[in-house]
């Protein structure tokens, strides 16, 4: 896809520099000009321009050589140095996907003074690691960011990408699949490939999350797919892999942004993040209340867990949205992971089902909740719950 200016026809009316959300469009001598690094070729410049002074050239043939394109890319996120966990967990994915497919599994791994770090991502499962080290790169901006890796990109085709769906991610890998006009499935529960076709197969919930879509990416090249933290398991630690780490160096000049970091705040706060914790008591619409939350925050701090709720508990006000387990907030993956009073709609359950051990307490018998349980109690939580405490009070103080 292209973009062209017929100078013969350009008034230099400004309008099609007025409507471009991107600001991609500039005057010259009366004529418009445009940024090929910003344009995003939306078209919104073509319908505002009434000379039919712009063209915009799109590909007809929509399968490009996609056999050039080879290999699993994973993006390694990284604050100050430290890779996130999400990144190990799709490590583990990505490598179980090659495996099938006979293909490789690279990182790219983007950052300031990040080199001596890029060994772990090798032992973890990744075949090669591309790191991009540049002072401009400490901080993540959104821009220097996409324009690093849709030149990676370009240069060594992935057949698949895939992205934690953290803010980080979210924000990046959107704009990189703009660039590279190619399509990308958002918030993956599941990944999963056909080593026939090589087709790399994207499942998320839909329409609300009553349906679980399986997507595919047929004609565009790379596949993308963005994963919340705790859908997969991390990979094991295996010291003894060995891989290729390749240093790449990038032109100053895609190093630029527009926007400029002025101050990183850290988040305080008293509470255990639920997407880090191993035992996480949850409540919802059952619970009746915010002052019967107190109920589950004394089991949890016995159990040196985190309190959780569902999405029905954070709209009525109960509970912070931090709190929140389900589609629409936190994807947890804890070793038990205690529901009370939370009849378990799939959107709850997209959330929380990869526990190792789901305790149910609902007082409904045909709760979806007792489908996903290892161990349910039919029974009132106000109960249940004050005694479950009792019993692990008195059998954590032998």
């Amino acid at each position: 896809m292209s973009i062209k200016i017929f100078e013969d026809k350009c008034t230099g009316c400004t309008l099609c520099l007025n409507v471009c959300p991107f600001a991609a469009i500039s005057m010259k001598d009366k004529k418009a000009v445009i940024d090929r690094d910003k344009c995003t070729l939306c078209g919104a410049c073509l319908d505002s321009c009434k000379f039919k002074g712009i063209e915009i050239q799109r590909s007809t043939n929509k399968t490009p050589h996609l056999e050039d394109y080879k290999g699993i890319w994973v993006f390694a996120e990284q604050k100050r140095g430290v890779v996130q966990p999400v990144v190990f967990e799709l490590l583990g994915k990505a490598r179980e996907l090659a495996d099938k497919l006979k293909t490789e599994v690279t990182a790219v791994f983007i950052g300031h003074n990040i080199t001596e770090h890029a060994k772990q991502l090798i032992h973890r499962g990744a075949d090669k690691v591309i790191v991009v080290d540049s002072p401009k790169l400490e901080h993540f901006l959104d821009e220097p960011y996409t324009k690093v890796l849709v030149q990676l990109v370009r240069k060594y085709r992935p057949a698949m990408f895939l992205c934690g769906a953290t803010f980080m991610g979210r924000s990046l890998v959107s704009r990189v699949a703009v660039k590279l006009h190619t399509g990308l499935t958002a918030d993956c529960t599941g990944l999963d490939v056909d080593p026939k076709e090589g087709f790399l197969l994207q499942t998320r919930p839909a329409f609300g999350g009553n349906i679980m879509a399986t997507i595919l990416s047929k004609n565009h090249r790379p596949q993308m797919a963005t994963v919340r933290h705790k859908v997969f398991k991390e990979s094991e630690i295996d010291k003894s892999r060995k891989g290729e780490i390749i240093e790449e160096k990038i032109a100053p000049s895609l190093l630029t942004s527009r926007t400029k970091l002025l101050d990183i705040v850290e988040e305080v706060t008293a509470t255990i993040n639920i997407a880090e914790a191993n035992i996480i008591v949850s409540g919802g619409r059952g619970m009746r209340g915010p002052e019967n939350f107190a109920l589950l925050e004394e089991l949890a701090q016995v159990l040196g867990g985190a309190v959780g709720s569902s999405r029905a508990a954070v709209d009525s006000g109960w509970m912070p949205y931090s709190h929140q387990v389900g589609q629409t907030g936190k994807t947890v993956c804890p070793k038990i992971y205690i529901a009370c009073g939370i009849s378990g709609q799939i959107q709850h359950l997209v959330g929380m089902q990869s526990s190792d051990i789901i305790i149910a307490i609902n007082k409904d018998a045909s709760a979806p909740i007792f489908s996903v349980a290892t161990f349910g109690i039919v029974g009132d939580v106000f109960e249940v719950v004050p005694l479950l405490t009792r019993k692990f009070k008195e059998a954590l103080r032998r």
